[in-house]
């Protein structure tokens, strides 16, 4: 164990809000061990920046944690060359290139016929109504697995989320991950020779083209589903909710003087989707008058670190004027989110203009308060919102 000053947190105030108990790290013991999360954890930006490029000390390969565990050996879970080479195999899927090629237009109408059929009803949970959905159903795309229900995506990606941040060992979420873990083995064997027959640009499609393991090729499409879900659908709701209780921020849009990834950048700094990213230590290592040993366990917190007040003015403030270079929402180092271009395409090309555009009038419910939670992964529960009309 690490010889980091020790800081207690209340689990369940700590999933309801985070961000006190950060603030107070970041001032007090910015590297702080937290016996409620058995590890020592990482609250200043500049840390997290520095110390998650030393793979060397801080591992991503964790052979005995929770997502090698519940959902295989994906290629967040390797370093160096074997990082690599799996991260290239998938980037074919996912880059700038193909997002714009194959993936905007069927991202844009799956927005328009949501949307279509969402608006006669004049008031909804957006969160259920519109971001689960159409996040659900652009990865059903882009990992090639079409043969899922949307619902099933959203339940499956929330039921890995829970299981590999699950430090508790809660057997009942332990056991809807494995169950959503066979559901999508059993979705991927049913894809398998549809995509060898008829070859795309999905993600399943390119590792079977690239010759990938079978273990890796099952791996890493959950690894897709475990963060490509659950990241635009909250990005999406929880964008639409900032702007709606910031309506001077939306103003900006709509004039002209600030664009929707504008609001897209500020609200993945002001309330990051990852949270925290976890990592092993490999060899005795000392930073920041700590003493690190071999497999003790570290959480970069992301969340935190978009909130450093030594790198961002005011950063409890949601401001999309603000420039957000310094934000580590997608990571920092070699690990660096692979689908970060297609989200941000997903939620500020697609769905927030849309959104807006289509739902005119479109306002908070003030009769049922927002709900949010969660510190690994946090967002909107609830967004109950009205609008005039089709």
């Amino acid at each position: 164990m690490s010889n980091a000053p020790q800081y207690d947190i209340d689990v369940a105030a700590f999933w309801a809000d985070p961000y006190p108990d950060l603030a107070r790290m970041r001032r007090e013991a910015p590297i702080a061990f937290v016996p409620q999360l058995g590890s020592t954890v990482f609250t200043r930006r500049d840390d997290i920046f520095t110390q998650e490029k030393r793979i060397d000390v801080f591992s991503s390969h964790q052979p005995n944690g929770l997502m090698n565990t519940l959902m295989g050996h994906n290629m967040m879970r390797k370093d160096g060359e074997a990082h690599m080479n799996e991260r290239a195999a998938m980037f074919p899927a996912v880059s700038p290139r193909t997002v714009r090629a194959s993936w905007l237009t069927r991202f844009q109408a799956h927005a328009d016929r949501i949307l279509e059929e969402l608006a006669p009803r004049g008031t909804a949970d957006l969160v259920k109504a519109f971001a689960l959905p159409l996040s659900a159903e652009c990865l059903k795309d882009i990992t090639g697995l079409t043969n899922m229900r949307f619902a099933d995506m959203d339940a499956w990606s929330q039921a890995m989320i829970d299981g590999i941040a699950n430090y508790n060992g809660n057997k009942q979420v332990e056991a809807r991950c494995h169950a959503a873990t066979a559901g999508i083995d059993a979705a991927i064997d049913d894809m398998i020779p549809v995509l060898t027959k008829h070859p795309d640009s999905s993600i399943l499609s390119v590792l079977l083209a690239a010759g990938q393991p079978i273990d890796s090729v099952r791996a890493n499409v959950k690894l897709a589903i475990s963060g490509g879900q659950n990241e635009p659908r909250d990005a999406i709701s929880g964008a639409t909710w900032a702007l709606l209780t910031h309506p001077e921020q939306l103003s900006l849009v709509r004039d002209g003087r600030a664009q929707w990834i504008d609001a897209f950048e500020e609200y993945a700094r002001w309330i990051a989707p990852i949270g925290m990213s976890p990592r092993r230590v490999a060899k005795p290592w000392s930073y920041g008058g700590v003493d690190f040993e071999p497999e003790d366990r570290g959480f970069f917190m992301f969340g935190s670190a978009n909130r450093d007040e030594a790198c961002f003015a005011e950063p409890d403030r949601f401001d999309i004027t603000r420039d957000t270079g310094k934000s580590i929402a997608f990571g920092a180092g070699p690990h660096y989110c692979a689908g970060a271009f297609a989200s941000r395409a997903m939620v500020a090309d697609v769905a927030l203009p849309s959104l807006f555009a289509r739902l005119q009038g479109l306002r908070l419910d003030r009769a049922e308060p927002v709900r949010i939670g969660g510190w690994a992964f946090r967002g909107l529960l609830t967004l109950k919102v009205a609008w005039d009309g089709s």
